[in-house]
């Protein structure tokens, strides 16, 4: 039950930060970046030892893909990390409630004319595939040496942070399905409409990684 509240707290604070940090900043492209990576590294070192810090279930389908969580586990994971990014957005939305900024911007991952760039669907699809999969790829390679064990946390902050800064621009960032499914819960209309793009996609690149994982690492 340990590492199961560990993932409900790891994927709140994650939500809370990341997002938050996204709004009052209006959108800094580095502030965000930074945000969702420093929460990472701090998460790391703090549940690691007890879930692992997957915070993210592409990150657990990727780790069950390869063997290193089981059924009952990566099912358990998911649903801890959906409340809790469900639990983050809803602290964010009672903090913007009382503020001038309000409760439109939750954080919420957009393609097309809601997005940054005016993304289209397919594009935004890559995008999440492609940077869930680099994303995921690294956690998998880091954590499978133990010799790595020091800066494991280090490593997959930072390659969260250089993720969002070519992510931002594009659709917000997403690569993980419970951190973009919270905010679209929230907003409803066209966040929810769009959800499915940045659950599937980064869904499809943590498979992706772990595919390659198992082929060259292995």
């Amino acid at each position: 039950m340990k590492k199961y509240i560990a993932e409900f707290i790891g994927t709140l604070v994650l939500v809370l930060f990341g997002t938050g940090i996204a709004v009052v900043s209006g959108g800094n492209l580095l502030a965000t970046s930074l945000a969702f990576g420093l929460a990472i590294i701090a998460e790391a070192y703090v549940i690691g030892d007890i879930s692992g810090c997957h915070v993210n279930p592409a990150v657990s389908l990727a780790m069950f893909l390869t063997g290193k969580l089981d059924k009952k586990d990566f099912g358990s994971y998911v649903v801890a990390q959906i409340l809790g990014a469900l639990a983050g957005t809803s602290v964010l939305f009672i903090i913007l409630s009382g503020t001038d900024l309000g409760t439109v911007a939750l954080g919420a991952n957009y393609y097309g004319a809601m997005s940054a760039n005016n993304i289209n669907l397919f594009s935004a699809i890559v995008t999440e595939i492609v940077l869930s999969c680099v994303f995921i790829y690294t956690i998998l390679g880091v954590t499978s040496h133990k010799n790595y064990a020091n800066v494991t946390g280090i490593v997959i902050g930072l390659t969260l942070v250089f993720v969002h800064l070519i992510g931002i621009p594009l659709t917000g960032t997403s690569v993980n399905p419970a951190r973009s499914l919270a905010p679209a819960i929230f907003l409803g209309g066209e966040a929810l409409k769009q959800v499915w793009v940045f659950i599937i996609a980064p869904l499809a690149g943590g498979a992706l990684a772990a595919t390659l994982f198992k082929y060259l690492n292995k």
